[in-house]
């Protein structure tokens, strides 16, 4: 145990990041890790977390790094879902659902950590009634509510024909989320594309559409908006 507990310290920076966690003070975490027993596992850019049709053990939990979360269609297209940051956690919804099986795969983007939580742990009853342990089944249902809107999100992306749309409403959310005219893209030119559903070069094509028409202007991730309602009439 005081191997584990050595462990979950290294981390401790992560954990506060965390809605999981939210509330509670550094020790009352470390407590709280104690009692549901997590591993931590260690990635490579690239490898695979986990995979679509495994066996639901555990609810994972990004420590440090960057991951995906993604589908594949039945043409075999890849469709990114969210992107994870550390403190972001994965299985969730599948778990509460009752669900076997991993519905989606994930995939380290970097190097990176990850906390897997057995399943059990969270939504059986605790054996030592810890007070922390109500608070944890509170953030994951806050959790799951947010991820619910995310993925609504996500369809109306989806449900738009045209790119120029789907564009056009991606920038206009990302603008009201930051609040600034000129804001950082929460992702890389590839992962937003498959994060909307759409080619990269016909993505890029469109962008510098955009810019020459003096919509935006950006520099790698970083965009500017030049004609906010320029941009609003797109989606009219």
């Amino acid at each position: 145990m005081n191997e584990n507990m050595n462990l979950y310290e290294r981390f401790s920076a992560e954990y506060v990041k965390s809605a999981l966690f939210a509330g509670m003070s550094h020790d009352d975490i470390i407590n709280l890790l104690a009692c549901l027993r997590p591993n931590i596992a260690k990635y490579r850019k690239n490898d695979l977390i986990v995979t679509a049709g495994e066996k639901l053990e555990s609810i994972g939990m990004l420590l440090t790094g960057e991951a995906s979360v993604s589908k594949e269609d039945a043409a075999g297209n890849r469709v990114v879902m969210v992107l994870l940051a550390p403190g972001d956690i994965f299985g969730e919804i599948v778990a509460f659902a009752g669900g076997p099986r991993w519905l989606a795969t994930v995939q380290a983007q970097t190097a990176c950590a990850v906390m897997f939580i057995p399943k059990a742990q969270i939504i059986g009853e605790c054996e030592k009634m810890c007070a922390w342990h109500r608070e944890l089944i509170q953030n994951m249902l806050k959790i799951i509510s947010s991820r619910a809107m995310l993925l609504n999100k996500k369809v109306e992306y989806l449900a738009m024909k045209s790119m120029r749309g789907k564009l056009a409403a991606f920038l206009l959310e990302e603008y009201k989320k930051k609040g600034t005219l000129t804001f950082t893209l929460p992702m890389k030119r590839h992962e937003m594309a498959d994060f909307l559903n759409v080619s990269r070069p016909s993505m890029s094509r469109e962008l510098g559409r955009m810019r020459d028409e003096g919509l935006i202007d950006y520099h790698l991730v970083t965009v500017t908006v030049k004609d906010l309602p320029g941009l609003r009439r797109i989606l009219v």
